[in-house]
């Protein structure tokens, strides 16, 4: 029976994010938090798995003390095994060194077939963190997986690439990125909710991992992230009648560049 590993990120709620008009700068202080959407796929794919063929699910994060909020709702969903990775040196990590901690967590977890993430998380759109835990495990990776099949040790996935479909198989262990379109994730019961928070939640540190602060020093530094500049030029088209307007608003727009002749 397979042993699958889905990693999720609580992340914010990007709808829920305000931007100071004088400043440009994101309000976050305020905005709730969630799973991070695909990822949310990524664990409903594994709890399907198990439902098929037996096995279990272990769900890791890494965050501060309100990512237990994130691991409830996956053990409600379906997961069997909670992993809670929290320590002040993990805060403000770049990918390499996320991957790192993942890394070290997932091998401390033993043996596992596959590990499933999100192609990405919805807050930072960085896409590469997968792609470097499974080199630190030395696994294959298969990646923007659409379905995904597991049948007597190989992985057979379709991708979803920008011009085709591609179907690719692999032995375990694999690491597999999963896009959103591969199911819809399930609301969990209220059953399902207050049985999830009896279990167990376990925290690993960076002592618990073997890393030391050395190790987690990251080396790409974010000093700021605005909103987009939005300036309107207020210009107003007028004209005689509505071929007219239609007209003149047509060869504005060629002028500017914004469509073609």
């Amino acid at each position: 029976m397979p042993r699958i590993i889905v990693c999720i990120k609580q992340a914010v709620d990007v709808t829920q994010i305000r931007a100071d008009p004088a400043t440009r700068r994101l309000i976050t202080v305020d905005a709730p938090r969630k799973i991070s959407d695909i990822d949310k796929n990524a664990l409903e794919e594994a709890v399907r798995m198990k439902e098929k063929l037996g096995g279990e699910v272990t769900v890791v994060t890494m965050g501060e003390d309100g990512a237990k909020t994130a691991l409830r709702e996956a053990l409600a969903i379906g997961a069997d095994k909670a992993y809670h990775l929290n320590d002040s040196l993990f805060q403000n990590t770049d990918t390499r060194v996320t991957s790192l901690i993942l890394g070290e967590a997932i091998k401390k977890l033993g043996q596992f077939d596959l590990v499933i993430c999100g192609e990405t998380t919805i807050d930072s759109f960085a896409g590469i963190t997968s792609q470097r835990t499974a080199e630190r495990l030395e696994v294959p990776l298969i990646m923007y997986a659409r379905s995904l099949k597991l049948d007597g040790g190989i992985v057979t996935a379709e991708r979803a690439l920008e011009d085709r479909n591609e179907t690719v198989r692999a032995r375990t262990p694999v690491l597999v990125t999963v896009i959103k379109g591969i199911n819809e994730p399930r609301i969990p019961s209220l059953m399902a909710i207050m049985k999830a928070s009896k279990k167990e939640i376990i925290i690993w540190n960076a002592e618990a991992l073997g890393l030391s602060k050395e190790k987690l020093v990251s080396t790409l530094e974010i000093t700021e992230v605005l909103a987009p500049k939005m300036e309107r030029r207020k210009i107003m088209i007028k004209g005689e009648n509505p071929a007219d307007i239609a007209n003149k608003l047509a060869k504005a727009l060629i002028k500017d560049g914004v469509v073609g002749k």
